[in-house]
């Protein structure tokens, strides 16, 4: 690996490294069990299912029109029929964390995923203390054993976790480690660059052993049309929604409401 997602994870070593020292597990334990994980993959049965995402900025947007208050485009989502939220948990990069994710979800009674690139249990542990319900992990940078182990971990929390997939061997390795949440993203991690065969090459596999979600590049109704084509029951949706005039707006039309 070298690009973006190889540097942010080596960042998120050494800054979980650095928590270590300063956090107490079982104080994170006792606070994971204060909040029952709801059913994330529940929640997204049943097709035409968005997963609406909160982050203040992205590596190709300096700051997003709706990046301020996570509980307050929480609520919003929730009245606009989200299924789901998503809450990016790497301040470095998309200026919003696990204070911004505990917050979206005592504003909505939706389960929530937060997003991080995991690559240690202790992640797993501080993202269910702060309410999730579901963990983003990426195939690309774990091995099969260490995406089984931290399957296991999360699962272990009551919650579940969305397995992201970029490639083939991704794909591959998320059916081997037993993942019922598969992630197709097109927008490759490494370069930024978005891949728009990458959901047609993709989906149809993933949604074989697991319910497949699709994410990146979701602007339109007709974009949530062909993919759910191509096997996807859910779409993850952050930009779009981030930067309209309207999210609510925004999140009735893509499911096919009138605004």
């Amino acid at each position: 690996m070298s690009g973006f997602l190889s540097r942010v994870v080596a960042e998120r070593r050494l800054e979980t490294d650095a928590l270590r020292s300063t956090v107490d597990p079982g104080r994170l334990r006792a606070a994971a069990a204060r909040a029952p994980a709801r059913d994330f993959a529940g929640a997204l049965r049943g097709g035409n299912a968005v997963i609406a995402e909160f982050k203040r900025r992205s590596p190709s947007v300096a700051a997003f029109r709706h990046g301020g208050d996570p509980a307050a485009l929480a609520r919003i989502y929730a009245g606009a029929g989200a299924a789901a939220l998503s809450v990016v948990a790497c301040p470095r990069h998309f200026g919003s964390d696990l204070a911004d994710a505990a917050a979206a979800r005592r504003a909505a009674g939706l389960p929530l995923l937060v997003k991080d690139f995991v690559v240690d249990p202790l992640q797993v542990l501080a993202a269910r203390a702060a309410g999730a319900d579901a963990v983003l992990l990426i195939a690309r940078v774990l091995s099969v054993d260490e995406l089984a182990d931290l399957l296991g971990r999360v699962r272990e929390l009551g919650a579940e976790a969305l397995v992201e997939c970029h490639d083939e061997r991704d794909v591959a390795a998320a059916r081997a480690a037993g993942a019922v949440l598969v992630g197709v993203n097109s927008r490759d991690l490494e370069t930024l660059a978005v891949d728009a065969d990458a959901p047609r090459r993709l989906l149809p596999s993933a949604a074989s052993f697991a319910l497949a979600v699709a994410e990146s590049g979701i602007r339109a109704r007709a974009d949530i049309l062909d993919l759910a084509a191509c096997g996807a029951s859910a779409f993850l949706v952050g930009g779009a929604l981030l930067q309209a005039d309207d999210p609510a707006a925004a999140l009735r039309g893509l499911r096919g409401e009138a605004p």
